[in-house]
């Protein structure tokens, strides 16, 4: 049984670029087990038109500065560029870092992006038929580049929508993320996840659940972060906003961590 993670998410807007390097820098310090940006142009809350960086010239960047924590973004846009160029991105960023990429991936939503930087917006379900087309270019990609990736790169695909991402994440995905309400809300998806693995010949087991939840869910309710460990989520990601992008939370979640892996373990 794997082991639980924690991961912070540093939105990168309202602040510095030189505030999100060393809060990366601390976090790797503290123990934190992965660092995850996102991947849009402007701000998804405060001032609209606020500071705000791209997503994947970022992640090279953290692959330089950091040596242990793994990183990735929570989630790359499928629309914002061609598949095979995401691909050996991807694939660079992978050898800067030393293997330690999480190749995150989505369909897109944020509208904004899209009429902004000229992309076609289309409609939730065309963005995801497009999803399911990139996907096996990429990993295509990834078998003929030269280099190759240092290792078979973990695919992260986030949503929630049970009839096609989770489909698309039972056929494709090594992480599966979510934003759940609850731990109850959780359960419900990972059961239709586990149906799709079903479906599509996946053990389920081989894909890591993964859940953002609220910095001041443990301090809250201890017992729905050990529901969603007992339900079988394995990472928990913690948002970390600008312009101060706050790390006071985190040692309590890896204290826990740390007592909660004992407990699976024991």
């Amino acid at each position: 049984m794997s082991n639980v993670r924690i991961a912070v998410q540093i939105h990168p807007q309202h602040g510095t670029y030189a505030a999100i390097r060393d809060v990366v820098k601390k976090a790797e310090e503290m123990g934190v087990d992965i660092a995850y940006n996102w991947d849009h142009f402007y701000p998804l809350y405060g001032e609209a038109d606020g500071a705000h960086f791209e997503a994947w010239t970022m992640l090279a960047a953290w692959a330089e500065q950091t040596d242990r924590i793994e990183i990735g973004p929570l989630v790359t846009c499928n629309s914002y560029r061609n598949p095979q160029l995401l691909a050996d991105m991807a694939r660079t960023v992978d050898h800067i870092s030393n293997g330690r990429l999480i190749f995150g991936i989505g369909s897109g939503w944020f509208e904004r992006d899209y009429d902004e930087y000229g992309y076609e917006f289309g409609t939730a379900p065309s963005r995801l038929r497009d999803l399911g087309e990139a996907l096996p270019l990429i990993e295509q990609r990834w078998a003929k580049l030269n280099p190759p990736p240092t290792r078979k790169l973990p695919v992260l695909i986030g949503g929630g929508g049970e009839k096609v991402t989770l489909r698309l994440t039972a056929r494709h995905a090594d992480v599966w993320h979510f934003f759940p309400k609850d731990p109850e809300a959780m359960a419900h998806k990972m059961s239709i996840l586990d149906d799709w693995c079903a479906k599509e010949g996946r053990d389920p087991a081989a894909i890591e659940r993964s859940a953002g939840v609220h910095p001041h869910l443990l301090a809250e309710d201890l017992s729905k972060a050990d529901a969603y460990v007992d339900n079988g989520v394995r990472q928990f990601t913690l948002g970390v906003g600008g312009p101060d992008f706050d790390l006071e939370l985190v040692p309590q979640w890896l204290s826990w961590r740390d007592r909660t892996n004992e407990r699976l373990a024991g």
